[in-house]
């Protein structure tokens, strides 16, 4: 027997004209729920009937088979639950093959093909699938059609008895919610409900819904206060919502701007790459020292020479922007192509006329058969060779705009003005923006070894200067650097030292007193007045700023330091203190 799918409504009902076009569309609908079910294939018993042959003997069966009312569906759970194991077999195969075909392009490429036949396979099980399915699909659609106009059909009903009940969103959506649970019960079995109970109870629950609505509307009414509030936690909500959503969006703006300007590279990496090209300006500094040696028998050697030097962030960024990721054995080859752009070395012979005095002497014998001799002096010309050795140091700045395209131009402007977020790496000074040291009351202790008093003077009287003028400009760069070893070497060279004189830390200060002979390690107890001292904030094993030793009391040392939050100021530290690396000696 079929489900009865439509509602039976009286002539009453049917000759309101406000039903007439939602009965219409739920017998419609029902119509094709009607067809649906008629396509559902009907499911067959198969039975066996055994009979003999009265001729032969022989036993005869004959199948039978029984068509059953109610067709069921397969069950697509218990489809996937037979699958299951299939599944997960295959999975386990894919996971342990995926673990050693990376390094087997044959079997990657076999293990490819596997995978795209399998899921070929499964795609055509999928659709025959899909197609066995399609009829039980399209009566669920139907099913589905028929109840929503039956419902409708009793809703419009419920409203032409009661009009007041649908006079608001919340009491029409109560409405039609009520009636299709108790519609859906009466049709499928589970109340016995007649459709005109459940209009009456729809009715009752739409008329207690509106009732609690007005309620709550007049309460509001009469208290404005409870408006306000309520207008309050709103905006109060909105506003929350918006600042997490604003912090949210600074965070990760703020997340990326450090990631996009920070030196992408290993910190390792980055101090070999500068320490390579440091190497190439000291085998150039050599090649110039040693002209004359090489270049012998010329009578003047004139020499116009910019300072060799760089700016460590500046070759940082330039890698940086040009290549992103970088090893230092990698870029030698680059290294060379700048330096080669930065600096510029020609020998260019002169040659001068020039005249000289000799004192010369003519002999001659008179008619007597007498010698005489007249000694005079004659300007003799002769030539003058002069050997005019330029170095022009370009600046890699100028390097980078040559070689960089205009986009590769604009990171690179962006990581040297951030300095990468590693502002230290290359003796960057230190950020300490406190004031100096005052030395009021320290009462100093002097060692064995005697130091250079005429230093710590110098030093202390740069005490003040903010920014690093004179020094990085003395030292030849063109534009402000870390200068905290630009400061050291100027006050040495003021102090009448012409070496040593370094603007990186730990390839050039260190290895000058290292290879001389002059240097100890933290803890040494007999430091002197103007020895150098040398740190390493971030403590990776290489100094990242230098000052010069005022003296100890015995416990703390006292130091003159250049680019101390960018100005120069006395400091203190305890003689064990893990940010000091070492000293250089200066006598």
């Amino acid at each position: 027997m079929k489900k009865q799918s439509r509602l039976q409504f009286t002539e009453e009902e049917h000759a309101d004209p406000t039903l007439e076009k939602p009965i219409a569309k739920s017998e419609k609908a029902a119509d094709k729920l009607e067809k649906a079910q008629a396509k559902i294939p009907k499911k067959t018993v198969k039975t066996k009937e055994r009979t003999f042959d009265a001729d032969s003997g022989k036993a005869k069966v004959r199948l039978h088979f029984e068509e059953v009312d109610k067709p069921k569906p397969p069950s697509k759970l218990e489809h996937g639950i037979k699958k299951a194991p299939q599944k997960t077999v295959i999975a386990t195969v894919h996971k342990e093959v995926g673990k050693y075909e990376q390094d087997n392009v044959g079997l990657e490429s076999a293990h490819g093909t596997e995978k795209a036949g399998e899921f070929t396979a499964h795609r055509v099980q999928s659709a025959y699938h899909s197609h066995k399915l399609k009829p039980y699909r399209t009566l669920a659609k139907a099913e589905k059609k028929s109840i929503q106009a039956d419902v409708n059909a009793l809703y419009k009903k419920s409203v032409r008895n009661n009009p007041q009940a649908a006079s608001n969103p919340i009491s029409r959506f109560q409405q039609k919610r009520a009636i299709k649970k108790e519609y859906i019960a009466t049709r499928y079995g589970k109340g016995t409900k007649t459709a005109q109970t459940t209009a009456q109870t729809a009715k009752s629950a739409v008329k207690k819904g509106a009732d609690t609505v007005t309620t709550a509307v007049s309460a509001v009414a009469k208290n404005p206060k409870v408006l306000l509030i309520i207008a309050a936690l709103f905006l109060l909500i909105a506003v929350i919502a918006s600042t997490v959503s604003s912090c949210s969006v600074m965070f990760q703006g703020a997340i990326t701007n450090v990631v996009s300007t920070s030196y992408t590279s290993e910190n390792e990496e980055l101090i070999a790459a500068n320490n390579n090209y440091t190497a190439l300006e000291t085998a150039l500094q050599a090649q110039i020292n040693n002209i004359e040696r090489d270049y012998p028998n010329y009578d003047e050697y004139r020499y116009d020479l910019d300072s060799i030097a760089h700016d460590p962030h500046q070759l940082a960024s330039y890698l940086t922007a040009l290549l992103q990721y970088f090893n230092a054995s990698e870029v030698q080859g680059e290294l060379q192509r700048v330096f080669e752009q930065q600096y510029k070395l020609t020998l260019t012979e002169t040659v001068e006329v020039r005249y000289r005095t000799e004192t010369r002497t003519d002999k001659w014998t008179d008619e007597d058969g007498n010698t005489h001799s007249d000694t005079y002096e004659a300007q003799v010309p002769y030539d003058y060779y002069i050997l005019n050795v330029s170095l022009t140091n370009s600046g890699i700045s100028a390097v980078a705009n040559s070689l960089l395209t205009s986009e590769q131009l604009q990171m690179y402007n962006v990581y040297l003005q951030m300095k990468g977020n590693k502002s230290l790496l290359f003796g960057g000074g230190s950020i300490d923006g406190s004031p100096s040291t005052d030395l009021s009351g320290v009462d100093f202790v002097n060692g064995e070894r005697l130091g250079n008093q005429n230093i710590v003077d110098i030093a202390k009287s740069q005490v003040g200067n903010v920014g690093g003028q004179p020094y990085w400009s003395w030292y030849g760069f063109n534009s402000r650097v870390e200068w905290c070893a630009c400061f050291v070497s100027w006050v040495l060279n003021q102090a009448g030292y012409s070496e040593p004189k370094f603007a990186a830390c730990q390839s050039q200060g260190i290895p000058y007193f290292s290879s001389n002979g002059r240097w100890a390690n933290r803890g040494y107890k007999d430091i002197a007045p103007g020895d150098v001292i040398f740190f390493d904030w971030e403590g990776d094993g290489s100094s990242d700023h230098v000052g010069i030793v005022i003296g100890t009391d015995g416990s703390r040392v006292y130091t003159v330091e250049g680019n101390s939050g960018d100005a120069c100021k006395i400091r203190d530290y305890d003689l064990n203190s893990s940010v000091i690396m070492g000293y250089g000696f200066m006598n």
